[in-house]
């Protein structure tokens, strides 16, 4: 779960306490629980306490953000965002031709692409072109 305004983010919270209540209350002695295999208790437990992990980082992440902590510096990227894929393209030694055969495009698309600043490129399409720059550079 992403939360991305204070709707989601008062949601996350009140689950976070739904789940650390049942944690806090929940019995894994067997004789609790009859007919159920020990391990299955112990999953039941380790699956609340494992959702309970993420919202809590989830939370602190949001929590992060408002208090201005981080995120703001990668907006610096988005300008530089043209420059960085022509840069990244070429140290993971793509030709133009090469991204565009990966990419199930023709040549001259990469070479619009790179001549316009990427400005008539969709967003999912600008992710493509990362995944697989980065697929390479791997």
């Amino acid at each position: 779960m992403k939360i991305r305004n204070q709707w989601q983010y008062r949601h996350a919270k009140a689950q976070a306490e739904k789940f650390a209540a049942v944690l806090a209350q929940f019995d894994d002695r067997p004789e609790a629980h009859p007919g159920v295999h020990p391990r299955l208790i112990l999953a039941q437990k380790e699956s609340v306490a494992s959702e309970l992990e993420v919202l809590r980082q989830e939370i602190g992440k949001y929590e992060n953000l408002r208090r201005k902590k981080s995120g703001l510096k990668s907006l610096k990227f988005i300008s530089n965002l043209p420059e960085t894929l022509v840069k990244a393209r070429i140290a993971a030694g793509l030709t133009q031709s090469a991204l565009a055969k990966k990419l199930g495009l023709k040549p001259q698309q990469i070479q619009r692409y790179e001549a316009t600043d990427y400005a008539q490129a969709s967003l999912a399409r600008i992710q493509q072109i990362a995944s697989v720059i980065e697929s390479v550079s791997e």
